[in-house]
């Protein structure tokens, strides 16, 4: 890594004019070793010194001082946790006296695995058990044929996940897994974490940081510090995620008919004050609240004194106020059913919890919340502080931001569609999504953050042209696009595929769309309302209609981009694609797959979803 020095003279320095310029060429002309070499061999003739300021008499070369080895942290994040992590274990690492670097996976040259000393691996898992898109291709590479025997190699992983779901920590575990086969050591076991991955992150890190220390093969490392490549040291903002702004309600607006059976709010609020800033395709986090009904129902199935003092992370608090604001009650973990099996007994619940029962554990909770399990396996006599025990932290809920900040200055708008529903005849609803459409109205104040989204961006080239692929609230950040374009007077074409359930209530920010049409800022837009017709028709099946000027689009340098559902649509979407250019492109289904694959690599295909 190069990096400018200032050069010395007589007026900067103690040396004479001569002196100095002897200094400075030698200087220019030294590799890393060679000053490391001669950094030794100065501290050793210091150390001959005898105060006086006399010349000091030659001796003999100091060794070498040994570099530690550099631990390259490896990040691979699709919500951000995992990169945030990353740098927070760089600055660790920095501090223990550990040379480090940090590298997004997709950034990473895979060449420079073989040649890794230490390396520590941070990851989600995304979907059904797979790695973040950014890190789709380094897992390939790692488990394919070509990845090298890492004999001389240490590594540790931490695995970062949702519990709620099936594939919990899946590719931090094939990370870990597949280094071992490849002949690494692993220097401390892997750490898996939920939601609430702070607090064992932290706890974890110091201990496998020594554990790198020690294999790092340096000398005292405290001065042999570098810098990580490409990362400047950014300033937080006041307000993130564990320091939330209480953000105004400016406007609450229905986006649907009347007659839609779907409730999606467009939601506007202010930012004045904050300092926040943000990018369209950043995301707007929110501290929701625990619906009262949900809470209410809680306690009353347990028998619970609702102003019974529990303690939690934020102090000491009447039970009632801990479930609304403090714990989730909506969404269950596998711990949660573990725990209360044991509590009331129950071998059915024992046997549901078992790790080799986990896509029917899945399946339970995805259909339940705890005022369901409370209410199929009753008891009494709880302590209400063991009930908070089995919970973890409610959790911000986060939506594509709407609007372009550039456009809308002091605001951020958000698109939301409330989940109701109902189970067994008793409603049950959404955490943040009723709590924003039903109880928050303007004049109000909403607990907020903004987290960058580095991974969904518009095209740096203005004239780059977009297709756009976004079914219901999936058309947010689409929105934050074409006023961005619009702002700015991008001269890129913009292609918006949009799709819904009917045309007549479903169709969301319909009037703003045909004015960019007739603006020019939007160029085409095909639509997919899949109750109009005999058939189902969805936004996959309008990009393979439109197959050939896609990929005409595409050969053209256009960005491609799919926002919305994970489990679904976006594998469709994905498939479509492929099918399109293995079509009009020629190609063998192989081929095509490698074309998609490349648009990845080169930040042409960006994907946010969920």
């Amino acid at each position: 890594m190069s990096m400018q020095r200032k050069a010395l003279n007589a007026t900067n320095s103690p040396l004479t004019e001569d002196q100095a310029n002897q200094l400075n060429a030698l200087v220019a002309s030294l590799n890393a070793d060679q000053i490391g070499w001669v950094s030794g061999y100065l501290t050793g003739v210091q150390a001959m010194a005898d105060g006086t300021g006399a010349a000091i008499q030659p001796v003999a070369a100091a060794e070498p001082v040994s570099e530690p080895a550099t631990l390259t942290v490896l990040y691979g994040s699709e919500s951000g946790n995992a990169e945030g992590l990353a740098h927070d274990a760089a600055e660790k690492a920095k501090a223990h006296g550990l040379p480090v670097r940090v590298l997004d996976m997709a950034d990473y040259k895979q060449r420079e695995l073989k040649e890794e000393q230490l390396v520590l691996v941070i990851t989600a898992t995304h979907g059904e058990g797979d790695p973040p898109d950014p890190a789709t291709d380094f897992h390939e590479f790692v488990h394919g044929r070509r990845a090298p025997k890492l004999e001389g190699t240490k590594f540790a992983v931490i695995a970062l996940g949702d519990s709620s779901y099936e594939f919990f920590c899946q590719t931090g575990r094939d990370f870990d897994n597949r280094l071992e086969e490849l002949g690494a050591e692993r220097l401390r076991e892997r750490l898996e974490c939920d939601v609430d991955f702070e607090e064992p992150a932290n706890e974890w890190l110091p201990p496998a940081l020594d554990a790198f220390l020690d294999h790092s093969g340096g000398g005292p490392a405290a001065d042999n510090v570098v810098s990580m490549p490409g990362q400047q040291a950014a300033t937080k903002p006041q307000y993130d995620r564990k320091n939330p702004f209480p953000a105004e309600v400016l406007e609450n607006l229905c986006l649907n008919g009347r007659g839609s059976q779907r409730d999606t709010r467009h939601i506007e609020l202010s930012l004045e004050g904050s300092g926040l800033d943000y990018q369209p395709g950043d995301i707007l986090g929110v501290m929701p609240a625990n619906r009262d009904q949900a809470v209410d129902g809680v306690i009353g199935k347990l028998g619970l004194d609702a102003n019974a003092s529990v303690t939690t992370d934020d102090g000491d608090k009447p039970l009632r106020d801990a479930l609304k604001y403090d714990y989730e009650i909506t969404t269950l973990t596998p711990g949660l059913i573990s725990s209360y099996a044991e509590l009331v007994d129950s071998d059915e619940l024992r046997q549901l919890a078992a790790e080799d029962n986990r896509k029917a554990l899945t399946a339970y909770m995805s259909e339940r919340q705890l005022l369901d399990v409370v209410s199929e396996y009753s008891t009494t006599g709880l302590d209400p502080q063991n009930l908070v025990g089995m919970l973890r932290r409610l959790q911000p809920r986060e939506y594509s931001i709407a609007s372009s900040h550039e456009a809308t200055p002091g605001e951020v708008h958000i698109t939301v569609a409330a989940v109701r529903y109902e189970r067994e005849g008793e409603p049950r609803y959404g955490v943040a999504s009723t709590y924003l459409a039903d109880d928050i109205e303007p004049g109000q104040t909403v607990p907020v953050f903004i987290r960058a989204n580095k991974n969904f961006r518009l095209p740096e080239d203005p004239t780059t042209p977009t297709i756009m692929v976004g079914p219901g609230t999936g058309v947010a950040p689409y929105r934050a696009f074409l006023q961005e374009r619009e702002e700015q007077q991008a001269g890129g074409a913009n292609w918006l595929f949009f799709g819904n359930r009917h045309f007549r209530t479903d169709f969301l920010y319909q009037t703003e769309w045909q004015a960019w049409l007739k603006e020019g800022v939007l160029d085409r837009i095909d639509v997919a309302f899949s109750r109009e017709g005999a058939s189902k028709v969805y936004v996959q099946d309008r990009v393979r209609e439109r197959g050939a000027d896609v990929y005409r689009w595409l050969e053209d340098g256009a960005n491609f981009y799919v926002c919305g559902d994970a489990e679904y649509m976006a594998p469709a979407v994905h498939q479509a694609l492929i099918d399109v250019v293995s079509e009009h492109g020629g190609r063998s289904a192989e081929s095509a797959e490698e074309y998609v694959k490349q648009l990845q690599r080169e930040k042409r295909y960006q994907r946010d979803v969920y």
